[in-house]
């Protein structure tokens, strides 16, 4: 076996999800990614665990279910929230045969999925869990790359020193944590003011997300004022939605465009109340991430980018006391922030041109 597919595979059980003996793990990997399956199986096996390897979420299989079903019949797999409720930790594997798999399954039943499966999402994310890639031959071609040229890149976005990436994003988490507003802006197109006062910054250092890579947190939301172009392609469903545009007063999208598949768009924004509204605010600051791949785990974690989510925000960014948007999705979408942008905390350009303030060639 490839020695860096062991090594993802190390991350994953020793970094990501912290496994102990006795713990039980559900792996979700398309059977292209099965290598990485096998590496993962034997590495709990070694450490007394006892993993259960099942198919993706968002494959042929699912693919074909939802066009089969009726929107209408939806509900929530009880039997499959049970699975996540009974284990102690889950790894996602993203792996791509044919990455628009999804993209003939309708935006109404799309929607209604999200809705149903909303529960086991929350299962999932509030117990030890890690989203990663195993580089098949179909993400690679999605990244217009070859498949080995894809393999390098992306064994050296996730098989790194961990610690000392840490260390670097926790200076702009140290920036971002105290303050009260935040304002992007880029070119002509982008200016969006938000509030992110009494929110919780969280450094992702390849722990939920592997590669890791970003500071995160939520703004407050009925904060969020302004416009903003998102010039990075969103990849949703198996469509690329290109150049959305966003319009919130209030908090709320009020008016919205994209130039491709702005019927996507739509029915994200239209699945609930929530989806109107951010959930999240980004800092992509991985450096070994130099390029776009159509693959947000990827594409935001990019240091020269900022991404916004609408939709729900996560727990772990908002505390009891604090207002936290709702919602059955959670779409990032990304803004370039790599010429004639900068990024201001409490008035402060803390990134300009995508140089952070702690960066070699920052100008304030």
């Amino acid at each position: 076996m490839d020695q860096r597919i062991r090594d993802h595979a190390e991350t994953i059980v020793d970094h990501s999800i912290d496994v102990e003996a006795g713990d039980t793990v559900v792996v979700r990997a398309p059977t292209v990614a099965d290598d990485l399956a096998v590496a993962l199986s034997e590495l709990l096996g070694e450490r007394g665990a006892f993993p259960l390897v099942t198919a993706g979420r968002r494959d042929r299989k699912r693919a074909a279910f939802l066009r089969a079903i009726d929107p209408d019949d939806l509900e929530t797999p009880e039997h499959e929230r049970a699975l996540f409720e009974a284990a102690d930790a889950i790894v996602h594997v993203r792996a791509h045969e044919n990455a628009s798999d999804m993209s003939d399954v309708d935006a109404e039943t799309h929607a209604a999925y999200n809705q149903a499966y909303q529960p086991i999402q929350q299962e999932i994310l509030s117990s030890r869990w890690c989203l990663t890639q195993y580089p098949s031959p179909g993400s690679a071609q999605l990244a217009e790359m070859s498949t080995e040229a894809y393999e390098e890149f992306v064994y050296s976005a996730m098989n790194k020193d961990w610690d000392e990436q840490r260390e670097f994003q926790q200076q702009m988490v140290e920036l971002l944590d105290p303050a009260d507003e935040v304002r992007i802006v880029s070119g002509d197109t982008t200016d969006l003011t938000m509030s992110v006062s009494g929110m919780k910054t969280i450094n992702d250092e390849g722990k939920n997300n592997l590669p890791g890579g970003e500071v995160f947190t939520a703004p407050v939301p009925d904060s969020v004022e302004g416009e903003v172009l998102f010039d990075k392609p969103l990849v949703h469903q198996g469509n690329i939605v290109e150049n959305v545009w966003l319009e919130f007063e209030d908090g709320e999208v009020v008016d919205f465009s994209a130039e491709k598949n702005e019927e996507v768009l739509a029915g994200v924004l239209d699945t609930d109340e929530g989806a109107r509204k951010l959930g999240e605010l980004g800092i992509g600051m991985n450096r070994d991430i130099d390029r776009f791949t159509y693959n947000m785990l990827f594409d935001e974690k990019m240091g020269d980018t900022v991404h916004l989510a609408v939709g729900m925000a996560y727990d772990i960014c908002v505390p009891d006391e604090r207002e936290q948007n709702e919602s059955a999705v959670h779409v990032d979408i990304i803004v370039d922030m790599s010429e004639d942008s900068f990024i201001e905390v409490d008035g402060e350009v803390v990134q300009r041109n995508g140089t952070f303030r702690f960066e070699d060639g920052f100008e304030g």
